[in-house]
């Protein structure tokens, strides 16, 4: 099999290294199809909404390794390396990718717990006397 591109994805905590090649149209996620990997159709269908855009999908492999967060960031993050690695496979790809939005890092992220609270946001009790 000729590896046609490889690319990294990131989402929140979770870091996808995602490579297509020739091929029948697999879609892999850790040795497993994207339906067993993802058990809710709505993760799914984010991860592989850049295919959507590509003619020649049915004849890509898809084959990635995530690691990190949960399942909703691994999907993120496999939607970001497979649009990664369309755009870098066929550069007439790249605007398109681009005007969907696939192409842009998601940048928000858990917030950090402060020293001296319970959590990021919330606060002890406050006690007037």
């Amino acid at each position: 099999m000729k590896q046609l591109s490889r690319a990294t994805g990131r989402r929140k905590e979770s870091v996808a290294r995602v490579i297509i090649r020739e091929g029948g149209g697999r879609r892999l996620v850790n040795v497993r199809t994207f339906r067993e990997y993802f058990d809710r159709d709505g993760t799914t269908i984010h991860a592989e909404e850049p295919l959507r855009l590509c003619p020649s999908a049915d004849r890509i492999d898809v084959i990635a390794d995530v690691r990190g967060g949960g399942k909703s960031g691994q999907a993120g993050a496999v939607r970001m390396g497979l649009a990664r690695a369309l755009a870098a496979m066929d550069e007439t790809l790249r605007k398109p990718l681009r005007d969907a939005g696939y192409l842009s890092r998601d940048p928000r992220m858990t917030e950090r717990k402060k020293y001296g609270q319970p959590g990021a946001r919330k606060r002890f009790q406050f006690s007037k006397r």
